[in-house]
This record gives C-alpha cells, sequence and structure tokens, in this order.
C-alpha cells in the first residue's frame, strides 16, 4: 500500500537529503531516529517547498501517489500563510485574486484573505521587521507551484513576503505538526481503468466461385 509522510519543514532545511554545499536537509530531521531513517528508505518528496519557506511537504514511496499529488492536471489547491511588510489594501488583493502578470507569464487567480496574526512556533533566526512598517498576514491558495511563486506575487503589488508557511495541499493540512514533526498515512489509490480494446475490424472472407 502507497504511503505518505506528513512533514512540517523547518525554515532553511532543503526539501532532499542530501546537499554539497553542507546546508540543512530532510536527512537532517531523521538522523536521530535510526528506526525511522529506516522506516522512510525510499520515500522522496512530492513536490517542493523553498529553503527558506516553512511547513507542509508530503513524502511518499510511491511513483503513482507523487505523480497525483505534484502533476499540474490534478490542480491540487495549495494553501499559505503569508506575512507581509506593508499594508495590504483592496487594489492589492484585488490584483492577486485575478491574477499577477510575473516574468514567466501571468498566474492563475488565486484564493486571498485577511487573517489574524497567528500564534506559531518562533522562528530561528527570528523574522528581521523594521520599526516603522507595518506587517500583516494573508492566507493565499494558489494551484500552481512555480518557483517561488506566491513571494514573487506578493513583491509585485508592493508587499515584500518576510514569512511564507505552507498550510496545506489539497485535504492534507499540517494540524499541530510542529517544525521537524511528521505522521504517516496509508494511502488507498483507486485501481487503474482498464482501457477497452477497439473492436477488431473482421474481414469479409471472399466467397468461393463454384466451377461450371
Amino acid at each position: 500500500m502507497p504511503k505518505l509522510l506528513i512533514l512540517n519543514k523547518p525554515f532553511h532545511c532543503l526539501s532532499q537529503f542530501s546537499d554539497k554545499q553542507g546546508r540543512a536537509t530532510l536527512a537532517d530531521i531523521f538522523k536521530n531516529d535510526p528506526q525511522t531513517a529506516i522506516r522512510i528508505k525510499g520515500f522522496y518528496p512530492a513536490g517542493r517547498l523553498d529553503y527558506d519557506s516553512e511547513g507542509l511537504l508530503l513524502l511518499t514511496n510511491d511513483g503513482s501517489l507523487q505523480h497525483r499529488i505534484t502533476h499540474p492536471a490534478q490542480k491540487m489547491l495549495k494553501t499559505y500563510w503569508v506575512e507581509v511588510e506593508g499594508e495590504i489594501d483592496l487594489a492589492a488583493q484585488a490584483q492577486l485574486r485575478h491574477g499577477i502578470v510575473l516574468n514567466d507569464g501571468p498566474t492563475l487567480p488565486a484564493k486571498v484573505s485577511c487573517i489574524n496574526p497567528l500564534r506559531l512556533w518562533p522562528r530561528q533566526p527570528p523574522v528581521r521587521q523594521r520599526k516603522n512598517i507595518a506587517t500583516h498576514w494573508l492566507e493565499i491558495s494558489i494551484q500552481e507551484g512555480r518557483n517561488r511563486q506566491v513571494r514573487r506575487m506578493t513583491a509585485a503589488v508592493g508587499l515584500p513576503t518576510l514569512r511564507l508557511i505552507r498550510q496545506s495541499i489539497g485535504h492534507w493540512t499540517l494540524d499541530t505538526l510542529q517544525p521537524g514533526e511528521f505522521r504517516m498515512e496509508t494511502i488507498n489509490l483507486p485501481a487503474p481503468t482498464k482501457k477497452k480494446s477497439p473492436p477488431k475490424n473482421r474481414k469479409n472472407k471472399p466467397t468461393p466461385r463454384s466451377r461450371a
């Protein structure tokens, strides 16, 4: 049965198991628990989450499940909590909802709402904030997965992102997971549908001619 590991990826951790530059990776999360390290052998991330972003990262040991989660055709909604610098006006929200033109093309419309400041785990190092500029939180949901897309979207409307946490992918959510914590689920994938082969064309055999 396919298994899914639901992880709260910490800040400044790569979404991979090795790095030539010596940065923290997923392997560092599990290295102090040999039994878990053995259990997740053969697991790979289903999608990515930036080094400087936090929150939900899914890993699986099944290629079909990985494809279902990451393929654009599935249009799986991803929701982020985003702390931005500056005042959030109605015009900026409207732009995000209708789509932003980035250097790699226009984005699809996003779901955007202002939310109250969240009670979250402290980030290390903490977010650098300027005294004279207020910060606010947005909840942004998108169906795409371009490189640093949410950060580029908020920057395009004059709201630089200070902190970004992915809260959900599809119906999977962080819930109460703290950075570095995870839970495991067994997934029941639907059986693949068999394609019906087209009926074979039967050629009519010629009727033998009778001899006079």
